[in-house]
């Protein structure tokens, strides 16, 4: 172990370089890269055009048959065919045309009869007038646009001019009606034709002179157009729904594209081709693709290694640790599916998925544990696919995300040896029904024999899952030195050899220390700190003690107490040296740092009152500084809080007949003392966490030393 811990210290050395962190993730990259390598490498068949199939060939991707898809949009465009639109306008416009054709005629004849009879007042001698004459005509046509009597005879004109009143209001009526009727329907192109036979077809019948009923028929159809006009907006807006109605021609991913003797025709080469699978054709995209997964996945972890608040010396363990778990996770995850055989049954669901969430929960923090989860999940969908269709085996990723997922969460903040195992053991059944509940989705149909092989890979993954943890754990606890809830747990026992030893050499100092543990570890719990930590650390606090157990008062028992035939120089050597000489047992013992640094700190650079005024009253020039622990001051919450509990639980016990009042004096005096000789400065405890602590120890205290009833002494008698 001597010789792992070195090496661990050598590479850990290293780390401190942080493009030698740099240098580790790209390693880590590129070892990832060619694990997964042949995971994304595209499968090519050797097939030849009409000759049969060696084997069914299966679609390894999804895609998009471009010719069939236009095919088949062009064929949507020619069945939607133009959009026509009924112009109900066009009738009303109409029937003003043909009425100013009979208005303009009205007007005319009309100048023409008030010209004569005005002529006639003057007494003039005026010939009888004759309608109808081709200069009335040409007054008539002036009246109107050339486009109108282009189509119109003169003939038209004439008899209008001509005909009687009387008939001609009735014949325009007829007209205006017939057109009415007629336009108000839809006309297309190909039956305007029909349209104006069925206008004539109206005038025909009725009673107007033969002349004058054959000018209505000339209007009439002379007014019927084609009013059902092409809408090239909406008929756009129709070609282009067609067309978006039309889903793309797809060849599916795990879609059939031949089976095994079947004849490779023009269309199966086709598709073949266009998945990609034909051995002439090479693609390097999964491969580009593989890397800048790869560089996303190292990137954010490096990122997130770079912005943790840790020392150095703990970064650096935290990484190296990571990239053996990570590796080890790696390696199984390869090796397990080496054996998948896709026709039986998918091997991910043997792979240990939850190892390398416990096993970093466990040894550094929860939140890089579920990063990892996440990983492995993602890496599990490809190096799982050998039994899916595609690159992406989602099911092996969804497999390993929840069931590492669960084991965060079944274990709980104290982490003891057994409390693994069984959560490997309720992971079984998890990882079961898990399983169960992912073929359902599936719809997979399975024989009783593969349900027995599924609660067999569900067992194996969660106990093994365990059964990693608990093995591997104490190796990485030795060879990085690191403190584990697992460790504390130990630490506490009394075989411990350094509580034996406190407790045979030291019982008051041993008493002591599990009265502080008690104060300690409450009031750490009710701010959020490590109280097992504490606990554990005021067990080995005053350690040191043990070297000259008769100079602290604990262990003065019916013994003269030696400090009175010392001087106070002496006597403060003596204390001082407890904590320098209990560092050094623990640092011979191999204590984790943590309860060295506890040991080193509780009592920060506090001063030695009593023997200090003892040296002033001796009239003795002494300074200050002489007279105080040589610190460092508490860096930690735990370390703090156990400084405050060690002066109380002293000062408490010398009390004589302690109440409340005087213990929530007590306990604040001595807060307020520290606070103001700068004790916590280096630490991240609040005020309001100090006030937490006053009513823990308070609380906890009280209970210690709470009112007993006197009981009357009965005598034998």
């Amino acid at each position: 172990m001597s010789r792992v811990y070195k090496a661990v210290a050598k590479l850990r050395e290293l780390l401190r370089v942080k493009v030698f962190q740099a240098l580790l993730f790209i390693i880590l990259g590129l070892i990832s890269y060619f694990v997964m390598f042949d995971n994304v490498r595209p499968e090519k068949i050797n097939v030849k055009l009409l000759t049969p199939a060696e084997k069914t060939i299966r679609a390894t991707q999804t895609v998009v048959d471009k010719e069939k898809t236009a095919e088949a949009r062009s064929e949507a465009v020619k069945e939607a065919g133009d959009i026509y639109t009924l112009k109900k306008e066009y009738a009303q416009n109409r029937v003003d045309l043909i009425s100013s054709i009979f208005d303009s005629a009205k007007e005319v004849k009309q100048d023409l009869i008030k010209k004569q009879q005005a002529a006639k007042k003057d007494g003039q001698d005026t010939e009888k007038l004759v309608l109808g004459t081709p200069e009335q005509v040409a007054l008539v046509k002036q009246k109107l646009t050339e486009d109108v009597t282009k189509e119109l005879s003169d003939s038209v004109f004439a008899t209008l001019l001509k005909s009687d009143d009387n008939e001609v209001e009735i014949a325009e009526d007829l007209t205006l009606t017939a057109i009415h009727n007629v336009m108000n329907t839809k006309i297309p192109a190909a039956e305007v034709e029909i349209a104006k036979k069925r206008v004539e077809e109206q005038l025909r019948f009725s009673s107007l002179p033969q002349d004058l009923k054959s000018v209505a028929v000339v209007l009439g159809r002379f007014a019927i157009i084609q009013n059902d006009i092409y809408d090239r907006e909406k008929s756009e807006e129709k070609i282009q729904a067609a067309k978006e109605s039309v889903e793309p021609v797809k060849i599916l991913q795990g879609q059939v594209i031949v089976e095994e003797g079947q004849l490779v025709d023009q269309d199966i080469y086709r598709n073949l081709q266009l998945a990609g699978l034909l051995e002439e054709q090479t693609s390097y995209l999964p491969y580009i693709g593989l890397g800048l997964f790869v560089l996303l996945t190292m990137g954010g972890l490096f990122y997130y290694f770079q912005l943790a608040r840790e020392g150095d010396v703990k970064k650096q363990s935290q990484i190296l640790l990571f990239s053996i778990v990570y590796l080890l996770s790696l390696l199984i995850m390869k090796t397990i599916s080496l054996f998948q055989n896709a026709e039986f049954i998918d091997v991910v669901y043997f792979f240990p998925a939850a190892f390398a969430a416990m096993l970093i929960k466990v040894l550094l923090n929860e939140r890089l544990a579920i990063a990892t989860t996440i990983i492995m999940a993602c890496y599990g969908t490809i190096i799982f696919n050998g039994g899916s269709a595609s690159n992406l085996h989602i099911t092996a990723g969804i497999f390993i995300l929840l069931s590492g997922t669960a084991s965060i969460i079944l274990l709980n903040t104290k982490n003891y040896r057994s409390k693994i195992l069984q959560a490997g053991m309720i992971l079984s059944l998890f990882n079961f029904v898990l399983i169960m509940a992912l073929l359902f989705i599936m719809d997979a149909h399975f024989q009783k024999m593969e349900l027995l092989f599924f609660m067999l890979s569900a067992l194996v993954s969660g106990l093994s899952s365990s059964i990693l943890t608990i093995g591997i754990l104490p190796f990485f606890e030795t060879g990085f030195g690191i403190l584990t809830t697992m460790k504390l747990i130990e630490l506490s026992n009394p075989n411990h050899p350094l509580l034996r030893r406190i407790l045979t050499e030291a019982p008051g100092t041993y008493h002591h220390s599990v009265m502080v543990a008690n104060l300690a570890e409450s009031a750490c719990e009710a701010i959020g700190a490590n109280g097992l930590l504490a606990r554990v650390g005021c067990y080995y606090h005053d350690i040191g003690k043990t070297k000259r157990p008769q100079f602290f008062i604990e262990n003065q028992m019916n013994i003269e107490n030696p400090h009175d035939r010392l001087d106070p120089e002496t006597s403060k050597d003596i204390i001082l040296a407890h904590v320098s000489d209990g560092v050094e047992y623990l640092r011979k013992h191999r204590l984790p740092d943590e309860i060295v640094a506890i040991a080193k700190e509780h009592h920060g650079t506090t001063l030695l009152k009593y023997f200090f005024h003892k040296a002033k009253n001796e009239e003795r020039e002494v300074k200050e500084a002489d007279f105080r622990y040589p610190g460092p001051r508490p860096q930690s919450k735990e370390t703090a809080v156990i400084s405050i509990a060690d002066s109380v639980e002293a000062a408490v016990r010398s009390m004589g007949g302690p109440t409340a009042e005087k213990i929530d004096s007590l306990i604040k005096s001595i807060i307020v003392e520290r606070l103001q000789d700068g004790q916590f400065n280096e630490c991240d405890i609040t005020m309001k966490e100090l006030e937490i602590v006053k009513k823990s120890l308070s609380e906890t205290l009280k209970g210690i030393f709470h009112t007993r009833i006197e009981y009357p002494v009965i005598s034998n008698k």
